[in-house]
């Protein structure tokens, strides 16, 4: 791998880069064989300048590149033959059903993108597959998406209460502003629910630091009967349990997740008027509520589903959203899309959480790369890559040959 691209990212409104400036040079000493390619942006969070001033070369034209690193999906027809590619391909998650198949950028038609790779001969390894033996990622957009998401779900729920909303997160652009903004803010006798315990919970947990909101334990959640606003954090032990009802095992829970069910509805129906959705989903894991159960759930105001899995955990994530419109909102007996009204459940689904701080998470997910990746890929690769790749020379590798279905059918 002499010569590493980053390429200009497919959807505008997406300006977060794979490396951030400073791991151009952090990867020419650390490499010291390999060149690095810039393809010039005008809407990507650095300059095409600031790369050049840390040894990199701008450059249109990515032939000569043998690996090409993007954020998102890239655009089918860009795509050269025969290179190696890195980027979030959200097409692991598609089952033999073809379920899951709508994850990732609105539009982009996954069996295109799929088919173009193939046809053109190339080999795709997904970001979120690069993970060690017990499924844990090296690498990912998620500390600042449950940041960003956790945010915006607030934000959402003063607008809900008749508050005036904080500034958008994106016009912010940036973490400190972010908590300075929180801290100043009442949210009344909310009752919030955050799910999960890896990368987004911890980023949704980290903000909620700042906000003005207590920390229950989940029993005492139950329990709760004050007027003051409180969240718990539901880690996956909590809100699943076996349907055998043997004890829950979290590495079983991973390799057999068809084995569990949701048991997070006895703390949505204590008062819950907040869920920010923070977990990893796998297709074959139950979701955390059917559909027809948001009638039930009468006082639940706003869900923020952050990972934004569509028909996923979150059966109300209906379409994801963007940073532009980032809400929408449901009657909650025929979950048809409305106007917001007092008695709607709103739903913050944004796909691309992390690219209103770009700056800020472009640099986090650059230092994973450049510690976590790219010595497995220049050097010797332990496993990780092997694992993460979907295609080798335009062929499904036998851990991705489930998706050959989806592909033709």
């Amino acid at each position: 791998m002499k010569n590493i691209a980053i390429i200009r990212e497919s959807r505008t409104d997406d300006n977060r880069s794979p490396l951030a400036p400073r791991h151009i040079k952090e990867i020419l000493v650390k490499f010291p064989n390999t060149n690095v390619f810039v393809q010039p942006s005008e809407h990507r969070c650095f300059s095409d300048k600031e790369y050049l001033d840390q040894g990199a070369i701008i450059n249109e034209n990515l032939s000569n590149c043998e690996l090409i690193l993007g954020v998102k999906e890239i655009e089918p027809s860009l795509l050269i033959p025969e290179k190696n590619y890195m980027f979030f391909s959200h097409t692991a998650k598609i089952q033999p059903d073809n379920s899951a198949a709508v994850q990732g950028t609105p539009g982009m038609d996954k069996k295109e993108l799929l088919k173009e790779i193939i046809r053109k001969k190339i080999t795709l390894i997904d970001y979120e597959n690069i993970r060690d033996n017990l499924s844990r990622r090296y690498l990912g957009f998620g500390r600042f998406a449950g940041i960003v998401g956790c945010y915006n779900s607030l934000n959402l729920y003063l607008e809900i209460l008749g508050q005036p909303p904080m500034p958008r997160a994106g016009s912010l652009n940036s973490y400190v502003k972010l908590k300075e903004n929180i801290s100043k803010r009442n949210f009344k006798n909310a009752k919030i629910i955050v799910t999960g315990d890896g990368r987004v919970a911890k980023g949704s947990l980290e903000f909620l630091k700042y906000a003005n909101i207590c920390k229950l334990t989940p029993e005492e959640y139950l329990s709760y009967k004050g007027t003051s606003a409180v969240f718990c954090n539901l880690p996956t032990s909590k809100y699943v349990s076996k349907k055998d009802n043997g004890s829950f095992d979290l590495q079983h829970f991973i390799n057999f997740p068809e084995n569990y069910k949701s048991v997070i509805e006895k703390y949505i129906l204590c008062q819950t008027t907040m869920i920010i959705s923070s977990h990893y989903w796998d297709p074959k894991s139950p979701r955390l509520f059917q559909k027809n159960d948001s009638k039930k759930y009468n006082e639940l105001k706003v869900i923020g589903d952050i990972t934004c899995d569509v028909n996923g955990s979150i059966p109300t994530t209906l379409r994801s959203t963007t940073i532009k419109a980032p809400y929408f909102y449901l009657d909650r007996k025929t979950l048809k899309e409305i106007k917001k009204d007092k008695n709607c459940l709103a739903i913050m689904a944004v796909d691309n959480l992390p690219s209103e701080l770009p700056r800020d998470s472009s640099t986090e997910f650059g230092d994973g790369i450049v510690k976590e990746v790219l010595p497995y890929i220049i050097n010797n690769d332990d496993g990780r890559i092997k694992k993460a790749t979907i295609t080798l020379n335009g062929n499904l590798t036998s851990n991705y040959d489930y998706i050959k279905d989806y592909v033709n059918s």
